[in-house]
């Protein structure tokens, strides 16, 4: 049986993965529908993917004295997941625990862990990884949480720039706290 892989991704109404502004995080509009829905999603046994840069950014949140009371629920439970971190770069040891580094092929790195994998795969952020992965045919579903904003001055990261064209299946559309939308995508290659 192949271990399904999902590229969960948040974004803006205009296709913004993050900003530059004074927005904060989530761009200031999580709520608590939303986040009960976050810690779902995390909370059976996954394997977390990331890219390089994905796992750089979320490694001063991984020290000893970091207070993880911070954190919302569903982020405590992806730095509990194991990790593959896919880079030629990063050397171990790392700090976040469970994790391990493939500095092969990602496409053929992923093709390995989809088939070796007994829990689902998936990646939050990483965009160069995933959009590669998806031009690859090997993202199942795509997970994007459309929260309301517009960020066009300050908007960074545009999620599918340097994807190939795909058509998508609509799994599965939810509302939480009145606006915030999270669409579940099955990819297919247009054409």
């Amino acid at each position: 049986m192949t271990a399904t892989y999902t590229f969960d991704i948040f974004s803006t109404l205009d296709g913004f993965a993050n900003h530059k502004g004074d927005w904060g995080g989530y761009w200031g509009k999580q709520g608590p529908e939303f986040l009960a829905h976050r810690a779902a999603a995390y909370r059976d046994p996954l394997r977390m993917v990331l890219g390089a840069t994905t796992y750089s950014s979320n490694a001063p949140f991984l020290s000893p004295g970091f207070d993880r009371g911070l954190f919302d629920g569903w982020i405590t439970r992806m730095f509990d997941s194991p990790v593959t971190v896919l880079s030629s770069k990063l050397t171990e040891p790392l700090n976040w625990p469970g994790t391990t580094i493939e500095s092969g092929d990602p496409i053929e790195v992923v093709k390995r862990l989809k088939a070796e994998s007994d829990v689902p795969l998936r990646s939050h952020g990483s965009l160069t990884l995933n959009r590669a992965l998806l031009n690859a045919g090997l993202v199942d579903t795509i997970e994007v949480t459309v929260f309301p904003v517009i960020s066009g001055a300050t908007g960074v990261d545009r999620i599918f720039d340097g994807a190939d064209d795909f058509d998508l299946e609509l799994i599965e559309a939810r509302t939480f706290d009145r606006d915030t939308q999270v669409l579940t995508y099955r990819p297919t290659r247009h054409g």
